[in-house]
């Protein structure tokens, strides 16, 4: 079962802004390198327009999604209903990284709650928004949002964070450029 929506309507985006965690998929053009799929979550995802999202992207262990979307653009992103009507929804897309040096970004990390270990905002182009059954997907309650991301990057502080991206987050797993800095 498919039906493919041309834009996100209202009722859409608020399913997609309910949703506590979303996946983003990229991979570099090189047929060697390696497709990435990572959860997102906390409250960083935000429906712009019918066609446009951002959300903000935490510091984290890889870069793979920022440098993916630096080489070639390409995206997709997957919200699955866990609880209610069964259901899951694809935004297929061109995403591009904001980084915090670029002259914008403060008006792009307004859209989100502050939070210290914001590394880039990523802005999506939508070309495709597809929904499927999600007949297979489980049940299940959540229980909470985990505290150690927000805490972790309190703890490391402005200079601390700055260090640990220079150190991991400089370049993927495929050799791609990471972050700006």
């Amino acid at each position: 079962m498919s039906d493919a929506p041309a834009t996100i309507d209202d009722k859409l985006a608020e399913f997609l802004h309910r949703q506590p965690v979303f996946f983003v998929a990229t991979a570099p053009l090189s047929v060697d390198g390696f497709v990435n799929l990572s959860p997102k979550g906390l409250d960083s995802f935000r429906v712009l327009t019918p066609t446009r999202v951002a959300w903000a992207d935490y510091v984290g262990s890889g870069i793979e999604t920022v440098a993916h979307l630096k080489e070639n653009g390409r995206i997709v992103m997957m919200f699955c209903a866990f609880e209610g009507p069964p259901q899951i929804i694809r935004l297929h897309g061109y995403g591009r990284v904001i980084d915090p040096v670029e002259p914008h970004f403060g008006e792009w990390i307004r859209l989100f709650p502050a939070h210290t270990g914001v590394r880039s905002v990523i802005v999506v182009d939508c070309s495709r928004v597809s929904k499927t059954c999600g007949f297979g997907v489980p049940l299940m309650d959540l229980r909470g949002h985990r505290s150690q991301l927000p805490e972790w990057c309190e703890r490391k502080g402005a200079e601390g964070l700055a260090t640990y991206q220079r150190e991991n987050n400089a370049t993927s797993l495929d050799g791609l450029p990471g972050i700006s800095a």
